[in-house]
């Protein structure tokens, strides 16, 4: 028997909120300390990363190395204490248009399960939606701390939305929402479905190209996204 039940799975950074750089910033500092570069993240895309992926590419591309387990468990502990302070101070810190409308009435209905689908790290994760106290709507999720590949973090994110809800939901009522083709690839590869919102930093030509099951300009009209998802 199909479920009535929809899964919601919201990615962080460009889709809930933008940290007005404060990741980045608390990265740079993370790998002065460690390692004395300067700006380690000049030249990084971090856009649909996730963390581990983006230090092991700084490692690749300052270093010309690969780190150890142990070098990126340090690096994760320096740069979750920077994230902290970063995010507490940023100027550019704002949630995007529609979202708090969004989570507090989609919270309040029963059909509607909310999760993370995120590449931070669960720690770095709580902070930046700390802030706005946008932590209470999430139950579960998916984390850059699960894995390295964002495929897999969202496979384990749909299984854990499954459990938390208690029956099986079926693909076709688990929705990745994000901001980048990232995003879109994931939902593909566990084999639900991804609703694309052009509110980071990703053109929506690009987000286009990889055929979402829904694309919006922004999450505005929560009332429109939450009838587009019930259909």
């Amino acid at each position: 028997m199909n479920s009535s039940k929809t899964i919601l799975l919201f990615d962080i950074d460009g889709t809930l909120l933008l940290s007005g750089g404060a990741g980045n910033r608390a990265l740079n500092r993370a790998f002065q300390e460690k390692y004395q570069i300067s700006q380690a993240m000049e030249s990084i895309t971090p856009d649909g990363k996730t963390d581990p992926a983006i230090v092991r590419e700084v490692f690749r591309k300052k270093l010309h190395r690969e780190p150890a387990f142990t070098e990126i468990e340090e690096l994760k502990r320096v740069y979750l204490r920077y994230l902290l302070a970063e995010v507490k101070a940023s100027s550019g810190y704002r949630l995007l248009p529609g979202i708090l409308h969004l989570l507090e009435e989609g919270s309040q209905r029963s059909d509607l399960i909310l999760g993370l689908l995120t590449g931070n790290w669960e720690e770095g994760a709580r902070i930046k939606l700390d802030r706005s106290n946008l932590r209470r709507f999430f139950p579960f999720g998916g984390f850059g701390s699960d894995a390295e590949d964002r495929a897999e973090i969202a496979r384990l994110a749909v299984q854990r939305g499954r459990e938390y809800a208690g029956e099986w939901i079926g693909e076709d009522r688990i929705f990745v929402i994000g901001d980048t083709p990232h995003d879109i690839r994931c939902a593909r590869a566990a084999g639900v479905r991804a609703i694309a919102v052009a509110t980071g930093s990703c053109p929506w030509e690009d987000l286009a190209c990889c055929q979402p099951d829904y694309l919006l300009p922004n999450l505005a009209d929560h009332k429109q996204f939450l009838a587009l998802i019930s259909k």
